[in-house]
C-alpha cells in the first residue's frame, strides 16, 4: 500500500494547506495555475510544504503530460528520453517536467534544459530546498519565476492531519477517533513539515489492531513523534539563516532571541559554528565598547569545544547572555573597513622616512628612522607627530562610539592634544 502522505495528496488547489501568499485567492501562483498558462517555475522551499502537490495539480488543470525526475539520480539521459516523446500523442497538450531537488543537477546538466524550455516543448517546474540563486544556473533562473513555499504553520499542519485521518477513514472497516490535543501536539512538533507530520499520524495508526477501533491520545502522539524535528541544514539556507538571526538578536540586544536561535544551533549539533560566530560578534558588534568582551567569550567558547555538548550549552549559553546585554560599538570594524577601502582605491604613498626601521648598519645613510621621536620622552608620553603617509595624511579612520569606554579614550585623547 501507498504511504499515507501520498494517498491523501490533494488534487485540487483548494485542499492545499498552508501557501496563502501564493495559493490564496487572488494570489499570483492560484491565478497563473488556475488560467492553465504553466510558465517555466521554480519552487523553492522546505520539504513537505506543497511543491510536488502543487506541481501535480499544475500538470492536471493544464490537461498536459507530467513527468517526474529526481535530480539526485536521474541524467541527461532521462532528459533525452523525455525529449523524445515529444510530439506524440500522449504530449500533444505539451509536456510539464517536474525536476526534484534540481540543486543536484551540475551545471552541464541544468544546460541541457535549456534548448528544450526555449523553443517551448518542455515547461518546467523545478523544486529544490536551497536558495535557487545560489545552486541554479543563471540562464536557467532568467527563464522562470521562482516562488517561496514558506514552513507550514501549526494551524495548516493541524487541518492536514485531519484531513488525513477523514480520509483513511473512508479506506477502513475500523474507525480512527483522536483527542484533538494529540493532533495538535503532533503538528507542534513536525517543524513546519505536514509530510513528516502524516508519516507520524501513519505510525500512530500503523502500531494499532487493525480489525479493531483506534484511539489516538496525546501518549500516542507523544510515542510516535518522539523528539520535535527540526529543519536544518548545515549547508543550506537554514544553516545561514540561524545564524543570521542570532547576530542580529544580539546585536539588537535581545537576550531572548538570541538563546532561542542558540538553541535551534545546538539542536543541529554545530559548535564549530557558533564559537566562530560568537568571537566574531564579540569583536564586531561589541567592539570597544566592552573590550573585555572578547577575552571573556573565548574562555567560554575554549570550554565548550572542551567539554563537547550536551554542557556545552551552558558556557555558550553565558556568552550569548553577555554579549546580548553589554553596551554595542562597530567602531572598530567601521575603521578597519574605511582603512583597507583606502588602500584597494588611492594612491596611498609610502612610509614616512623616519617611522621606517633604522634597526640595521646603514640605516642612517638611507634616512631610515631620522628624526623619529620617541613619544616617551615627552609630556603625558605623547609629541604630535604625523604617522600616515603623505597623500593620505589627513585621513580619519576611528569615530569612538557614543559609550562609556569609548567616550573615556575620547576624553583621554583630547586631554593629551592627540585628536585631530
Amino acid at each position: 500500500m501507498k504511504p499515507l502522505a501520498n494517498r491523501i495528496r490533494p488534487v485540487i488547489l483548494e485542499d492545499v494547506f498552508g501557501q496563502e501568499h501564493l495559493l490564496g485567492s487572488g494570489k499570483i501562483l492560484n491565478r497563473i495555475i488556475s488560467s492553465g498558462n504553466i510558465t517555466n517555475m521554480i519552487f523553492y522551499g522546505p520539504p513537505g510544504t506543497g511543491k510536488t502537490t502543487v506541481a501535480n495539480i499544475a500538470a492536471q488543470v493544464s490537461n498536459r503530460t507530467l513527468y517526474k525526475l529526481n535530480a539526485t539520480n536521474a541524467s541527461v539521459k532521462d532528459i533525452k528520453e523525455i525529449v523524445d516523446e515529444l510530439d506524440t500523442l500522449m504530449t500533444q497538450n505539451g509536456v510539464i517536467l517536474y525536476l526534484d531537488e534540481i540543486q543536484n543537477f551540475n551545471k552541464k546538466q541544468q544546460q541541457s534544459l535549456l534548448e528544450f524550455i526555449e523553443n517551448g516543448k518542455i515547461t518546467l517546474i523545478a523544486s529544490t530546498t536551497d536558495n535557487p540563486y545560489f545552486y541554479i544556473y543563471k540562464a536557467i533562473l532568467s527563464r522562470s519565476t521562482v516562488f517561496e513555499f514558506k514552513p507550514l504553520g501549526k494551524e495548516s499542519i493541524y487541518k492536514g492531519l485531519v484531513r488525513a485521518i477523514e480520509i483513511e477513514n473512508k479506506d477502513r472497516s475500523t474507525a480512527i477517533e483522536y483527542d484533538k490535543k494529540a493532533i495538535e501536539y503532533i503538528a507542534e512538533v513536525s517543524g513546519g513539515d505536514l509530510r513528516k507530520g502524516i508519516n507520524s499520524l501513519e505510525l500512530a495508526i500503523n502500531s494499532r489492531n487493525k480489525t479493531e477501533n483506534i484511539y489516538l491520545d496525546i501518549n500516542s502522539a507523544y510515542e510516535c513523534t518522539q523528539i520535535k524535528i527540526m529543519n536544518y541544514d548545515r549547508d543550506g539556507d537554514s544553516h545561514y539563516d540561524t545564524l543570521s538571526a542570532f547576530q542580529k538578536s544580539i546585536r539588537g540586544s535581545d537576550p531572548d532571541g538570541a538563546i532561542h536561535y542558540l538553541g535551534r544551533l545546538i539542536k543541529s549539533g554545530d559548535l564549530i559554528s557558533i564559537v566562530r560566530r560568537l568571537l566574531v560578534i564579540a569583536a564586531e558588534d561589541i567592539g570597544l565598547a566592552y573590550p573585555n568582551a572578547i577575552s571573556i567569550v573565548k574562555s567560554c567558547t575554549d570550554s565548550a569545544l572542551q567539554l563537547g555538548f550536551p554542557e556545552a550549552r551552558i558556557p555558550l549559553a553565558e556568552a550569548v547572555i553577555l554579549l546580548a546585554t553589554a553596551p554595542k560599538s562597530n567602531s572598530a570594524n567601521i575603521a578597519i573597513d574605511k582603512a583597507l577601502a583606502d588602500i584597494d582605491s588611492k594612491d596611498i604613498g609610502d612610509i614616512p622616512n623616519y617611522l621606517k626601521d633604522g634597526h640595521y648598519s646603514g640605516a642612517e645613510k638611507l634616512n631610515r628612522g631620522v628624526e623619529y621621536k620617541y613619544p616617551h620622552n615627552y609630556e603625558n608620553n605623547y609629541v604630535l607627530q604625523q604617522y600616515l603617509p603623505d597623500n593620505i595624511k589627513n585621513a580619519s579612520y576611528y569615530a569612538p562610539g557614543k559609550n562609556k569606554m569609548e567616550q573615556g579614550v575620547h576624553e583621554y585623547l583630547k586631554r593629551i592634544g592627540a585628536v585631530k
